[in-house]
């Protein structure tokens, strides 16, 4: 029987090898990062706050999707990428078989994504056979946007910009039902120039001074908020898979100083310049 589960927990660390080897030829391939997300690059990016301890929980072994510093051994289905971690893997899944209890590993929390700090191989085995669930240590990161376990290395630029963008503005406060959720690269300082340019014109036409917050909740009750809701009326978001309403405020703005700049006229109220943006679609 030792021989037979050897041979079993041999054949398990060959067959994981080669799915990591398969994910990353697909990888290669689809242009598609396979990366484990780095709690480094993370907590640098969204200047997340914490850890704060929460205790043992049963956390779902899918939203484990990032690592504390061993990101670059395992993928992002935490399977390892280097024979290096073999004996260690192995005496793991060993324990599986056997129904030994291990202590729990330890994850930071971040949103709804986990990093493990503590249990990569752990995670790994618990990925392999099958698991839903595992024990773990938690300690909580608090965060100004949500991130999801599908998230992807490349998308947290913007989500940088969407933390200095709230910052700045503080429109999660302002404005607390607003949501804001970009594609685009350079959305977020658009939308702080288009702020901007809001606030000069609101003085000059009130003859005064205008508080930052007061322009914010202004620009976003007037110009965005008018946009979103034309949007969201026409359905027209299903014509641009991938996209967001927020990205198409942006290009509703592009096409409203478009037309300005064709026309020689002043620029559209917003609800309009949504409108004939939707209209051109249609054309």
């Amino acid at each position: 029987m030792p021989d037979e589960l050897s041979a079993r927990i041999s054949a398990d660390y060959k067959r994981v090898r080669f799915k990591a080897f398969l994910n990353k030829v697909r990888s290669v391939l689809s242009g598609q990062s396979a990366t484990l997300l780095s709690y480094d690059e993370v907590k640098e990016k969204l200047r997340i706050g914490g850890p704060i301890y929460r205790g043992i929980q049963t956390v779902r072994v899918d939203q484990i999707a990032g690592s504390l510093n061993r990101y670059h051994e395992f993928d992002r289905a935490f399977l390892p990428k280097q024979d290096v971690t073999s004996n260690r893997w192995q005496r793991v899944d060993r324990a599986f078989y056997e129904e030994i209890s291990l202590p729990p590993v330890v994850l930071y929390k971040v949103g709804d994504v986990y990093f493990v700090v503590d249990g990569h191989h752990r995670v790994s085995v618990a990925r392999e056979q099958g698991q839903l669930f595992i024990d773990a240590e938690v300690r909580e990161c608090a965060t100004k946007v949500s991130i999801k376990p599908d998230l992807r290395p490349e998308d947290l630029q913007i989500l940088g910009q969407k933390v200095d963008f709230l910052e700045r503005t503080r429109l999660d406060h302002i404005r607390p039902q607003a949501k804001i959720k970009l594609t685009i690269p350079d959305g977020f300082t658009r939308m702080l120039e288009h702020i901007a340019v809001h606030r000069y014109f609101m003085g000059l036409d009130l003859k005064r001074d205008i508080p930052e917050e007061e322009a914010i909740a202004h620009w976003y009750d007037t110009v965005y908020l008018p946009i979103v809701q034309i949007i969201r009326e026409s359905d027209i978001l299903k014509d641009f898979p991938g996209k967001t309403e927020s990205d198409l405020y942006l290009w509703v703005l592009d096409h409203q100083h478009y037309l300005a700049k064709q026309e020689g006229q002043p620029l559209q109220p917003p609800d309009e310049a949504a409108r004939k943006f939707i209209e051109h679609k249609d054309d």
